[in-house]
């Protein structure tokens, strides 16, 4: 059921990261009257770009897999699907740096047209990086991983590197492979992160669907992909965007009559609702969430968006190197180190505005840095110089090249820390408040905290306002 014009009911939507922006297009293409706040003078929450240089900038290398359906869906909503790329297949170069007199050595994970999981069975068993034997070995614990029954609650009482070495799992093959793929998804080594998010993953994105893990990424810089794209859609559906404003407190209202539900102080003016979406990080939910909501959720999980940011959530940071030479050195557009403290490396240099590297022009590269607690202490110029050196051994033609810039960027407030224990700390999108929903990818999705678990996010919550405020909407299948 829809509203008529003069009955549109009205939603705020606190937050204009992707899940609150995902909640407002929703909404307002329901048929309500919204209204959507932001603190920063900015939409796209933690993917966002800047001017440095002349050449523009990533806050950090985001990238989606084909098996993130409500992510595409959002794309396509704002008219950006254009604008990202994916691969034919996963393909993913993994290079192991070199030591000593040793070079580096090199290896592929690259998925046949076989079905799941079999479509990775050629590419493991040459991976160069592990032995004959623990290549073997690693069905032991792939076969009974997708198996596994993602609802059991106990998956969220271990370790995901626990469970790994109970099914024959060796810390070299766990380092090797299991967690280049945990650290990037999940933000924590396999040895941290709950067994609940490394099945999750795993499941989803590698075990069951041969197409599912095929990296995409945007060829242009976040913050137009996001930000902008999503201002203009946002503007089309009618919704009032306030940029630049801070929620101070969300409260049910006393007053009776439409849009009088709620009362949201923003900034200077007091907003009137009959629903709220509240897209924050779980950590500002403190002050700006009325007491009542901070309890256990009306539905679904008991986790209570108090106890989430009260600490109990925690946090695990991302820091992103980014480096211009002033010539080529990959041809590559993204590859994986091993025995080296760079993660993953991604050629950057086209979607920041410069020419292509094969040109014969400079070459930027982003090197993504997760679960970086480590780095956040070391001053930008002392970590570039690192990772520079370090790239010597993965990539040895940066030896013969000069670093032109550099810059680090570093968002210590990244993620979630989803170690075990951290499922009952998510709530789900129904506070004990009725019309006041929650979103972000911090909530209770199913997900890691990714871009896909933000607009899954943010698409619940609307479902949730928009039945407090009588209008029926069915979520798509594979979302609800």
């Amino acid at each position: 059921m829809t509203p008529a014009e003069g009955e549109r009911p009205q939603v705020v939507v606190v937050g204009g990261g992707l899940a609150g922006i995902g909640a407002a297009l929703d909404c307002a293409d329901a048929g309500a009257q919204v209204t959507l706040v932001e603190r920063r003078r900015r939409l796209g929450g933690l993917t966002w770009s800047f001017e440095h240089s002349g050449r523009w900038v990533d806050n950090g290398q985001h990238v989606f897999l084909r098996c993130c359906t409500a992510y595409l869906e959002f794309l396509d909503r704002i008219g950006s699907a254009g604008d990202v790329e994916i691969q034919n297949r996963l393909d993913i170069t993994v290079v192991r740096a070199a030591a000593g007199r040793r070079p580096p050595t090199t290896a592929r994970l690259r998925r046949d047209d076989l079905p799941a999981p079999l479509h990775l069975a050629r590419s493991l068993l040459g991976y160069r990086h592990l032995p004959v034997a623990d290549r073997l070995r690693i069905g032991l614990a792939a076969l009974p991983l997708r198996n596994i029954d993602l609802a059991d609650p106990a998956l969220d009482r271990e370790t995901f590197g626990g469970w790994l070495a109970r099914h024959g799992q060796r810390p070299a093959t766990i380092a090797a492979l299991w967690d280049l793929i945990t650290v990037a998804t999940v933000n924590l080594p396999a040895a941290e992160a709950s067994l609940a998010m490394g099945a999750k993953v795993f499941q989803t994105g590698l075990l069951t669907d041969r197409r599912a893990a095929d990296i995409g990424w945007s060829r242009i810089p976040l913050g137009q992909l996001h930000g902008e794209r999503a201002l203009a859609a946002l503007r089309k559906a009618r919704v009032e965007v306030r940029t630049g404003t801070r929620v101070a407190s969300v409260d049910p209202s006393a007053s009776p009559g439409p849009g009088s539900g709620f009362r949201v102080v923003a900034g200077d003016d007091v907003l009137h609702a009959d629903a709220v979406v509240v897209a924050l990080p779980h950590t500002e939910l403190a002050g700006v969430l009325p007491e009542a909501a901070m309890a256990a959720g009306a539905v679904g999980k008991t986790g209570a968006p108090g106890a989430a940011g009260r600490a109990g959530l925690g946090l695990s940071p991302i820091v992103d190197v980014h480096l211009l030479y002033d010539r080529p050195v990959t041809d590559l557009p993204l590859l994986a180190a091993l025995d080296s403290p760079v993660q993953w490396i991604f050629d950057r240099t086209t979607t920041s505005g410069l020419a292509p590297a094969a040109e014969g022009g400079p070459q930027y590269l982003a090197l993504s840095l997760s679960a970086a607690d480590e780095h956040l202490g070391t001053r930008p110029e002392a970590l570039a110089a690192r990772m520079a050196e370090e790239l010597h051994r993965i990539l040895p033609a940066t030896s013969h090249a000069t670093v032109l810039d550099s810059v680090v960027t570093k968002e210590r407030t990244a993620t979630f820390r989803a170690a075990p224990g951290s499922a009952s700390l998510r709530p789900g999108p129904l506070t004990a408040v009725r019309g006041l929903c929650l979103a972000g990818a911090w909530t209770d999705t199913g997900w890691p905290a990714t871009m896909e678990g933000a607009l899954r996010s943010g698409r619940r919550a609307a479902l949730g306002a928009l039945r407090a405020v009588g209008i029926t909407r069915d979520l798509p299948k594979e979302v609800a």
